[in-house]
C-alpha cells in the first residue's frame, strides 16, 4: 500500500531526492549513524507512563500512495467513529521508499516536520529509533500484546529489547514454480534443497522446452539484499549475531556456501545471465508469461496469476512453496518484508497517535486490509480466518514461508550496511568477485560501519 509498484515496498530502488539517486545521497548527507473491533476494544491497551488511550485534536498521518482507495477509508472511519475528537489528516509520502526513507530523516532532524504517526518499512525502526526519532512504546504496547503478533515482524520493531512499532502487514520471499510442468516431468513435490531445484529446473526444462530454469532478484538494490541474504540463511549463515547485533558474524563457511549456489544458478545456465540486473518487475513477467520454471518472488505474485491481463500462467498451474536449503538438515528462511505503524518521537498528541495505531491494528481493520488489497496480516489469530484464508489463498499455500521469515539486519546502521550488501551480492553474483572474497570485504566493510557508528553514539 506504500507504494505504487507490485513489490514489498523495498527501499532503495532507483530512489532519487534532488536529482541523486539515494545512494548517492546517503554517502553526501550521512544516512544512516554511521555517516551522521473499535477504538477501545483492549487489544492492545495502555498501561501507565502516559499511555492511556485518551487524546484529542488533529494528527498527521505519514503514508505513500495506496490505489484502491482502502487506506483513505479506514481513515474516514475513524475519524467518525472515535469518541475523543480526534481527527487524522493522512499526509501522503512518496511512492519509492528510498524517497520516503530520505524525507522523513530530513524532516525529524528538522524537529519531526509535523508528522504524529509514521507508516514505515519493516527496515527503519532500529535505524530511526537509534536516532530518538521513534517514540519508545514500551508503555503502550504491553508484551501480552506484542505476542499477538508474528514474531518476526515484531522482532524488526524492536531496539534494544523495547518496541518502536506495531507490525501492519507482512511479506516474505517464496518459491513459485510450475505444478504443472513438474508433474508432468515425474515430480509429485517441490524442491528441499537448492541442487534439488537446479535438477528439476534441468528436466523439466529439457521436457517442456521451458526458456529458464530460475529467476530472481539479483540486482544491486535492496530487493538483491533480500535474496543475497536468503542464500546465506539457507546455508546456515547471517550477517549480524541475533544475540548482539553489534557483532558482524558474516565471514563462515556458511555465507561463501550461499553465495556460491546464488552464483552457480547462473554458470550452470538454471538462471539466465541477465538475472543480476533483475528486479521483481522482470522476474514476476518471466515467470507469469510462462518462461520460467521456478521464481523466488513475495506473495503478491500469486494474485497476479489470476487476472488474464497479467498473466498467461494461470493459478491452477503454480505451486507455492518456502524457499529451498542448501543441504538436508539446515532450516528455511526467507526475508521479512512489510509494513508497520510508529509514533514521532517529537510528536505534541502521543494519545491520540496511540489511538489511531491501536484502531488500524485492530482485527477487523486487519481483515478488511487483507480482503480489500491481498495483504497478509501480522496477528496470527488472523492467518487462521477461513474466509482470509479464501480470499487470500497464497497465504495458506505460502504458510511455511511466511512461518519462517526473517528481518534483515536489526541495527541502527541498516542504510550503510544494505549499500554495502547490495554491492558484494551483486559482484559475486555477476562473477565479478568470488563468493568468498565477497564475504571477506563484506566483513571488514560491516564491521568499519558498526565501529564508526558506535564512536559517533
Amino acid at each position: 500500500m506504500a507504494q505504487s509498484r507490485t513489490d514489498d515496498g523495498l527501499s532503495g530502488r532507483a530512489a532519487r531526492a534532488g536529482g541523486m539517486t539515494r545512494r548517492d545521497f546517503i554517502r553526501v548527507s550521512g544516512a544512516g549513524l554511521a555517516g551522521a473491533a473499535l477504538l477501545g476494544s483492549g487489544t492492545l491497551a495502555g498501561c501507565g507512563g502516559g499511555g492511556g488511550e485518551g487524546g484529542s485534536g488533529s494528527i498527521t498521518f505519514a503514508w505513500g500512495p495506496e490505489e484502491t482507495g482502502t487506506l483513505q477509508k479506514m481513515i474516514d472511519k475513524f475519524n467518525r467513529e472515535n469518541k475523543d475528537g480526534i481527527t487524522v489528516k493522512y499526509r501522503e509520502m512518496p511512492a519509492d521508499t528510498g524517497q520516503y526513507f530520505d524525507q522523513l530523516r530530513t524532516q525529524f532532524q528538522a524537529g519531526g516536520g509535523g508528522i504524529d504517526v509514521v507508516g514505515g518499512d519493516v527496515i527503519w525502526p532500529a535505524q530511526f529509533a537509534a536516532q530518538g526519532y521513534y517514540l519508545d512504546l514500551s508503555d503502550r504496547f504491553s508484551e501480552d500484546s506484542r505476542a499477538e503478533f508474528l514474531a518476526a515482524p515484531m522482532e524488526a520493531n524492536t531496539f534494544e529489547d523495547k518496541p518502536y512499532g506495531v507490525p501492519w502487514y507482512t511479506d516474505s520471499g517464496m518459491l513459485y514454480y510450475r505444478k504443472d510442468l513438474l508433474e508432468k516431468s515425474g515430480f509429485d513435490e517441490p524442491p528441499k534443497t537448492w541442487n534439488e531445484m537446479k535438477e528439476m529446473a534441468k528436466k523439466v526444462r529439457q521436457d517442456s522446452g521451458t526458456k529458464f530454469g530460475f529467476v530472481f532478484q539479483g540486482s544491486d538494490y535492496e530487493g538483491g539484499v533480500c535474496n543475497g541474504l536468503e542464500y546465506i540463511w539457507t546455508h546456515g549463515g547471517n550477517v549480524l549475531d541475533p544475540e548482539d547485533p553489534s557483532k558482524v558474524i558474516v565471514d563462515s563457511p556458511e555465507s561463501v556456501a550461499g553465495l556460491t549456489t546464488q552464483r552457480s544458478t547462473v554458470t550452470d545456465g538454471t538462471a539466465p545471465q541477465a538475472v543480476s540486473n533483475y528486479t521483481e518487475q522482470e522476474s514476476q513477467t518471466t515467470f507469469l508469461r510462462g518462461d520460467a520454471v521456478f521464481m523466488r518472488n513475495w506473495p503478491y505474485i500469486y494474485g497476479l496469476a489470476a487476472n488474464e491481463e497479467e498473466s498467461e500462467v494461470r493459478q491452477e498451474q503454480i505451486g507455492v512453496s518456502a524457499l529451498p536449503v542448501g543441504k538436508e538438515g539446515d532450516q528455511t528462511f526467507s526475508a521479512l518484508g512489510g509494513w508497520n505503524f510508529s509514533i514521532n518521537a517529537n510528536s505534541e498528541n502521543p494519545d491520540a497517535a496511540w489511538a489511531f495505531i491501536q484502531f488500524m491494528v485492530d482485527p477487523e481493520q486487519q481483515k478488511t486490509l487483507a480482503l480489500k488489497t491481498a495483504r497478509i496480516p501480522t496477528r496470527k489469530s488472523m492467518l487462521e480466518d477461513k474466509e482470509i484464508l479464501d480470499a487470500v489463498p497464497v497465504i495458506a499455500l505460502g504458510k511455511e514461508a511466511i512461518s519462517r521469515t526473517r528481518p534483515r539486519p536489526v541495527s541502527p546502521y541498516y542504510s550503510d550496511m544494505s549499500l554495502k550488501l547490495a554491492d558484494q551480492f551483486n559482484a559475486s553474483l555477476k562473477g565479478e568477485t568470488q563468493p568468498q572474497q565477497a564475504v571477506n570485504t563484506l566483513d571488514r566493510e560491516l564491521k568499519e560501519i558498526v565501529e564508526q557508528g558506535e564512536s559517533q553514539s
